[in-house]
């Protein structure tokens, strides 16, 4: 598809998925500019004239909204801040996006499901979110559908993991290190994603023409547990992985049983089908912690 090769990147300075695609999409010899939340305060209420003044200035083909509040705990003490940034920003986006000439990448969760399904969730399957974290983030896709913009892309993803930001492999890694076991829930599977191929995935759909909403992960099933005992396996520390189940385990918001994810679409729209998620482990532990400490 042509278009001029410039995009901004909200979260693209500190965000695990920013700032895969800020790498990724400068290889591809585009003009990127990330934005962080010292560039704009995105838990104001009201953000859009800077946002305005922003795209005016830069005028990109392509804005990708990585933004998130991601805590799933804190999401349930702290509605308004969640809300503001996982449901008022990107509908601020889209109603800003109704009068540029650009593409809105927008990014979502698998938390949108409730877990309950046997079999992996298409992005058809119909949204029922267990805790407000899954909530206010199906509220941003509503929010951005019902624009009804000339073109989006909704990409739900799960379970991301990467360089450049603490997630679960790397805070795992850090407690072998330190010699500790680990107990680890085995009843909460998913799709595990590696945040580079997650970004090199987005522009191969961006570049595919498409619109609408899809899903990107790696291929591939796992639980929590696994994915650690794989983590630990390869990184070569000699640490104990226990399974329980996530009654041992308490957390303050429901987590979901189930929510692998379907990619199919992604896979008929772009051709790719996702590499296997113990592959894309692989490449990250031995790229990125090949001195046994954890980035």
């Amino acid at each position: 598809m042509n278009f001029h090769k410039k995009a901004v990147v909200l979260g693209g300075k500190t965000g695990l998925v920013g700032q895969a695609l800020v790498k990724t999409l400068e290889k591809a010899n585009w003009e990127v500019h990330s934005l962080s939340r010292d560039d704009v305060d995105y838990t104001q209420k009201d953000s859009a004239p800077l946002l305005e003044g922003i795209l005016r200035r830069l005028e990109p083909a392509c804005v990708f909204n990585t933004v998130a509040f991601t805590n799933v705990d804190a999401a349930e003490d702290d509605p308004e801040n969640a809300t503001l940034l996982n449901r008022t920003l990107p509908a601020t986006l889209a109603r800003l996006a109704k009068n540029h000439p650009l593409i809105l990448v927008h990014y979502s969760t698998d938390f949108v499901f409730n877990g309950k399904k046997d079999t992996p969730y298409t992005p058809d399957d119909k949204p029922d979110p267990i805790n407000l974290y899954g909530q206010t983030k199906l509220a941003g896709e509503e929010a951005i559908i019902a624009r009804e913009l000339d073109r989006y892309l909704i990409i739900r993803t799960s379970w991301v993991f990467g360089p450049g930001r603490r997630n679960f492999i790397s805070a795992i890694l850090e407690k072998c290190r330190n010699k500790e076991g680990l107990r680890i829930v085995h009843d909460q599977i998913g799709s595990p994603t590696y945040s580079e191929d997650l970004a090199a995935y987005s522009l191969k759909l961006l570049e595919s023409g498409v619109s609408g909403l899809f899903h990107i992960a790696n291929s591939g099933q796992a639980s929590r547990c696994e994915l650690a005992d794989e983590a630990v396996d390869l990184s070569q520390f000699e640490c104990s992985v226990t399974p329980v189940t996530s009654q041992d385990f308490p957390q303050k918001a429901k987590r979901p049983h189930q929510t692998v994810l379907d990619c199919s679409s992604f896979t008929k729209a772009t051709g790719i089908v996702p590499r296997p998620w113990p592959q894309a482990l692989r490449d990250y532990i031995f790229t990125y912690f090949n001195d046994n400490s954890p980035t």
